[in-house]
């Protein structure tokens, strides 16, 4: 219906909203109400909401397109390169350094590099109940969110190559093993695997095989 689609846009908007004011360190007013602190429920329950599988497949049409500028400026190119940049989300650079170097490490079709400025799509940081997630600004640009607290509460590099996983493509699948990335949270606390799977680096290859493939997200999990 109409007015679902205008409810999951306005959603959308109120979630790049708040990422950005908490990745630029903006302080809410004083008539807002305090933001909750996030809990393992509290990061489950928005994981497998409607919310955050809308904003997930935004986030992968905005790479897409910024990948797709790039391979027509460069058609002949066998490997695509997405980049991102790392400005508004500096606590978590080693993380990232590391998620791009599991991810770099285990795929062939498909490579992630660190660009000062710009980029098909950036990291920050900040203060979310809902925990981390990816997500467009409302103007097509893709970005990945990393909460303070659920990185304290799970492993952060699983956290980030999770995350980043978004960027290739793959959907959240919480049903799964530890040993399956994608499954992020769904194993609990103790999971430490920050490393995809042989299905889920087989997927990513399919999905930017030949450079790229413009296949839609699968949004299941």
């Amino acid at each position: 219906m109409r007015h679902s689609r205008i409810s999951r846009k306005t959603l959308l908007a109120a979630a790049a909203g708040l990422g950005l004011a908490t990745a630029l360190g903006v302080v809410p007013s004083a008539g807002a109400a305090p933001v909750p602190a996030g809990s393992a429920a509290t990061y489950a329950a928005y994981e497998r909401s409607q919310e955050n599988q809308a904003a997930t497949k935004a986030f992968f049409e905005a790479v897409q397109r910024s990948v797709a500028e790039q391979r027509a400026a460069n058609p002949g190119a066998a490997v695509v390169t997405v980049t991102y940049n790392t400005r508004y989300a500096p606590s978590f650079r080693t993380q990232i350094a590391r998620s791009t170097q599991i991810w770099n490490s285990s795929v062939t079709n498909v490579r992630l590099q660190e660009v000062s400025s710009g980029g098909s799509f950036s990291y920050r940081e900040g203060n979310d109940p809902r925990g981390s997630y990816a997500s467009t600004d409302g103007h097509g640009r893709g970005y990945i969110f990393l909460d303070y607290r659920q990185n304290q509460q799970y492993n952060s590099t699983r956290v980030t190559s999770h995350e980043t996983g978004h960027v290739l493509g793959l959907p959240d699948h919480y049903s799964g093993p530890c040993s399956e990335l994608m499954s992020g949270g769904g194993p609990g606390t103790s999971c430490t695997n920050a490393t995809p799977n042989s299905a889920e680096r087989a997927r990513v290859n399919q999905l930017w095989a030949n450079g790229f493939a413009a296949s839609g997200l699968d949004a299941k999990g």
